[in-house]
């Protein structure tokens, strides 16, 4: 007698075929049945830090950059020479200048020393009562 022919089948498509049952199920119950809400931990809420690109400009703001504000002519007014000012030049080794305001010490000595190639010791400064600034160079003996 011949072997009977089996009755089953087999599936077509194997696992394939349950993955596919799976993902149809997951569709008709929808992706977002199954997220857990985020627990938080404080009563503050801190904005999350975001991607934070750098300039990229398409074209520079100022055309052309300026030049320095305080150059050593602009720094050095001009040299004073009253009684008090020659007294000091003759005992003190002291020269004194007016200079401008929003100058500083180390400003005032580089100028004097590109301007009149003399080396200083210290500068003492002060701000006279009508706002210009009297800057005292003692020299290197």
């Amino acid at each position: 007698m011949a072997p009977k022919a089996s009755s089953k089948k087999a599936p077509i498509g194997g696992k394939h075929n349950a993955k596919a049952s799976l993902a149809s199920k997951a569709t008709l119950k929808g992706v977002n049945s199954k997220k857990a809400r985020k627990v938080r931990l404080t009563t503050t809420f801190h904005r999350p830090k975001t991607l934070q690109l750098s300039r990229s400009p398409k074209y520079p703001r100022k055309s052309v950059p300026h030049e320095p504000r305080l150059d050593h002519h602009k720094v050095i007014i001009y040299p004073l020479n009253t009684e008090s000012a020659m007294k000091k030049i003759e005992e003190n080794n002291t020269l004194v200048f007016i200079c401008d305001v929003k100058s500083n010490k180390r400003q005032i000595k580089e100028a004097l020393k590109k301007l009149y190639d003399v080396d200083c010791l210290k500068i003492n400064t002060l701000i006279r009562p009508d706002g210009r600034k009297k800057a005292f160079a003692r020299l290197t003996s």
